[in-house]
């Protein structure tokens, strides 16, 4: 135990500010009692005085339920149609704006009717406990998302209501509702838990005596992995040892033949015994192979197939072994039997049950034919650091001979010693002994009486000699080691500055094409590898989206739809397709693959088990950004689609009321005129047909309304922008309503040097058209309408103001309804409310708003149109124009 274990407990264990508290009641399947004692408990509450309201819960019909229910406040559920029935849903919006103390709600799995405001139940939950309302609710343990897969493989049946685990492992309580299965089928079969005709179809698809008694044991399992985190973090916060309730099995490997037989004796061991089981490898820093990695990675793998977890640590083995048993609170450690050691060290197994009080320590001896158990370097290039000892030793003999005229004989010795450091920290410890006892010799040889004889005359020389060999013995080892950590740490290093370089180059794509190009860069940067990013086309054909241009093989396509299909890696050098020329690792995230990573070395080699370490490592951020660019699409593409249902919304409503009111006063006129002809004097004759002029005209607007939201909607959602002048929109808009402006005074106001819009400028025309009209309906006659431009850095604004009898601010946002009409004065009867609906949609499609406020000197209404700018960077010509 850390100081930072302890620190994480107690933070862990702190008030979460005004957050509620969860209780959750567990059970194995449905009827065991859960609901029931969910009720007993908060009848208990209300005893004490807390405020306890039921949010909703589900009685399923059963009498002895229900009358618990009795004498606890209820909130009236939400109606919500669908597909012909009613169903009834919590009243979120009611719940928080009662705030109980205490709410019950039932069912955390639930999934909400479509159109509420969150898909699960769990999430009203969340919402509740972020107002600080305390929350009671139930659960099945077959709903639980990490089970989701161990519960279909039991029963069969795929579960498709489930829950995050997180949201189980933050509730504050976890009660467990248990009942034997014998009992729980007894109720079935008496119509307690489901009427009589669903208890015998129930029985045979999901309640058998095994299925429920594998649940029941799920359900256990659940609960004291609860307690057991419950246990670990009060012991942290008290800075107690973590006692050894449920054990674990630890099981120490390397990268021997032996590693994965282990492994699978492991995994059979912690099955019999019930065990959660960790594999270990501790990094020594020793020198290793290739081939020693990939049978350490081959092992690992293994283990994460079997359901193992797996670990690395650095250090010291034995010693490593130990700390680590002790704070995952283990049991048991097994290991294999290792070679035996000189006399001065101990092996493993010693020194584990040195160390090990308390521990259970197995040692498996696996026959091999050929036991590896320790690392090695090449035997090609063995022969280089031996050689570099040789040419030490030679050349540090040829130094000392040089000072033996002005230092004496002990003096020199340290020039020995200086030349065993220095191919300790350019080799390993075999070539440093080496260069010790090379040393050794030219020692006594040279320098020792008689000289050039390995005799020794003097017994002190010989303690002097035997000393010098020890220190430099002790000295190259010590000095290897630390270059060994230098490396371990250099190759740590190495990932982790890949790792942040790479989260930064995401960190500024936007889409799934930067995202992919970014992430190919980076790696082409780094490894001196091949790299190419494929995904399927809309007829599931592959599509190379960035990276080296290369025709695939059919085995390559064949390992590349493996990956996609199994979410594993496949191809060269794995056990899938291990002949193709390309390895491919899948992109993946919790709804399934996003694209495939393929890397191929350069020439005839392979890919090393450290670039499979590092290409691993660094897929997984390149994922999640896949999926944050995902996500961004979807949310843009749904932005989309309301703004597109908004405005065909209100276009339909367009169609089927404006436009009947023009129709209806130009055939009443058309009808006057056919019938009175000539006897209708000329004067009125006149009006008749000026007054079916601005109907038409009013029809033509309504139809250019139309045209431009048909237009709109074309091509999902797809603006044809263009650059235009402020002055020219409004020009436009008047001169279309210089007809209906004629009889009131009209004040335009747009100063010169306005910026450029990059708008679909029929679409901003016709919001103006329509605001104008607005005014001029709502305008007495002879009043001032006034038109003006301003701007900022970031928005332009037209605003237009009247002084009509001016909008109630209660009423200000409602003007924006379709069919909303606020018929003051003379003058505002027509209409039938759309025309700022419509406005509110044109202007939302370009990331604009509508703003209401009083007019000028606090007398009629002011209309304003807030539209962004586009950058400099964005206009034509650059910043220059």
């Amino acid at each position: 135990m850390n100081s930072t274990q302890r620190a994480d407990a107690l933070l862990a264990d702190l008030p979460r500010g005004d957050r509620g508290r969860l209780k959750i009641f567990l059970g194995a399947a449905p009827g065991v009692g859960k609901t029931y004692a969910m009720l007993q408990a908060a009848r208990r509450q209300q005893e004490l005085g807390v405020d306890v309201r039921c949010g909703i819960v589900e009685t399923h019909g059963r009498s002895e339920t229900a009358a618990l229910t009795v004498g606890l406040r209820q909130q009236e559920p939400r109606a919500v149609p669908y597909r012909g029935m009613t169903l009834a849903e919590l009243d979120l919006d009611a719940l928080l704006a009662a705030r109980p103390a205490l709410a019950l709600v039932d069912e955390l799995a639930h999934s909400n009717a479509p159109g509420s405001r969150h898909t699960k139940r769990w999430q009203d939950v969340q919402e509740l406990l972020a107002a600080g309302i305390d929350v009671y609710s139930t659960i099945n343990v077959q709903h639980l998302e990490s089970l989701n897969d161990h519960v279909h493989g039991i029963t069969g049946i795929r579960v498709r209501e489930t829950v995050p685990d997180w949201v189980i492992q933050e509730a504050d309580e976890i009660l467990l509702i248990d009942l034997p299965p014998r009992d729980l089928l007894d109720r079935l079969r008496e119509g307690k838990v489901y009427v009589p005709e669903q208890a015998r179809a129930a029985i045979d698809a999901f309640f058998s005596q095994t299925n429920l008694t594998a649940l029941r044991e799920l359900a256990m399992q659940t609960a004291a992995a609860r307690v057991d985190a419950d246990l670990d973090r009060r012991a942290l916060q008290h800075g107690e040892a973590l006692p050894a309730v449920r054990g674990r099995l630890l099981v120490g490997i390397q990268g021997d033949e032996c590693a994965q037989a282990l492994v699978r004796h492991a995994s059979r061991v912690a099955q019999r015994r019930h065990l959660p089981w960790t594999v270990v490898h501790v990094d020594a820093g020793k020198p290793v192979d290739d081939r020693w990695r990939q049978r350490l990675q081959a092992a690992c793998q293994l283990a994460e197939r079997l359901g193992g977890e797996v670990v690395t640590l650095r250090g010291e083995p034995a010693r490593s072994l130990i700390e680590h048993a002790h704070d995952r609170r283990a049991s048991s450690i097994l290991i294999a039997r290792g070679e035996p050691r000189a006399f001065w060290r101990r092996n493993l197994a010693a020194r584990l049950l040195a160390l090990g009080a308390g521990l259970e320590i197995s040692v498996l001896d696996i026959a091999s034919k050929t036991r590896d158990a320790r690392p090695h370097t090449p035997a090609l290039l063995a022969w280089k650091p031996y050689a570099l000892a040789a040419l030490v030793s030679v050349a540090a003999t040829l130094v000392a001979m040089g000072l033996t005229h002005f230092l004496e004989l002990p003096n020199v010795a340290l020039v020995f010693l200086s030349a065993v450091l220095v191919v300790a920290v350019r080799s390993s410890i075999g070539p440093a002994l080496t260069c010790a006892v090379l040393s050794f010799v030219a020692y006594n040889w040279f320098f020792i009486e008689p000289l050039y004889s390995l005799t020794i005359d003097r017994h002190q020389d010989v303690l002097s000699l035997f000393f010098f060999l020890f220190m430099a013995a002790l000295t190259g080892n010590l000095a290897s080691h630390q270059r060994r950590q230098l490396q371990s740490l250099r190759e740590t290093q190495g990932s982790t500055v890949a790792l942040l370089e790479l989260s930064r180059s995401l960190a500024k794509a936007t889409d799934r094409q930067a995202v992919i190009n970014a992430a190919v860069t980076h790696l082409q940067e780094r490894m001196a590898m091949d790299f190419l990013i494929i995904g399927r086309g809309e007829h599931q054909q592959w599509l190379t989206e960035a990276g080296v241009q290369a025709e695939l093989g059919e085995r390559d396509e064949a390992a590349a739809d493996w990956a996609w299909r199994h979410m594993e890696p496949a191809g060269l050098g794995t056990d899938t397709l291990p002949d193709c020329a390309w390895w491919w690792f899948p992109l993946t995230d919790e709804d399934g693959p996003l694209a495939v990573l393929g890397a191929r070395p350069r020439g005839a080699g392979a890919i090393t088990a450290a670039q499979r370490r590092v290409l691993t490592a660094l897929t997984q951020p390149i994922a999640q950004s896949l999926a944050r660019a995902r996500l961004a699409e979807n949310l843009e593409a749904a932005r989309l689609h309301g703004e597109t249902e908004q405005l065909r919304s209100a276009l339909l409503a367009s169609v089927s009321h404006d436009l009947r009111t023009p129709l209806t006063a130009m055939r009443g006129s058309i009808d006057s005129l056919l019938s009175l002809g000539s006897v209708i004097p000329p004067a009125e004759r006149i009006e008749l047909l000026e007054g079916t002029r601005d109907e038409a005209e009013r029809l033509d607007r309504y139809i250019q309304n139309l045209l431009d939201m048909t237009r709109l909607g074309h091509g999902g959602m797809k603006l044809s922008r263009d650059w235009v002048a402020p002055g020219d929109i409004v020009s436009s808009a008047v001169n279309r309503l210089r007809h209906v402006l004629s009889d009131l005074q009209l004040s335009v106001k747009v100063p010169p040097g306005l910026p450029l819009l990059h708008v679909h400028a029929a679409l901003i025309e016709q919001a103006l058209v329509n605001v104008l009209e607005n005014a001029a309906r709502f305008s007495p006659e002879g009043g001032r309408v006034t038109v003006s431009v301003a701007h900022d850095e970031r928005e332009l604004v037209f605003r237009v103001t009247d002084q009509g009898p001016g909008i109630p601010a209660a009423e200000r946002e409602q003007i924006f309804d379709m069919f909303y009409t606020a018929a003051r004065g003379d003058r505002g009867g027509k209409g039938t409310g759309l025309g700022l609906a419509i406005c509110r949609g044109m202007l939302g499609a370009h990331g604009g708003r509508v703003e209401v406020a009083d007019g000028d000197d606090r007398r009629g209404t002011a209309l304003s149109l807030h539209l962004p700018l586009a950058r400099h960077a964005e206009m034509p010509g650059g910043a220059d124009e």
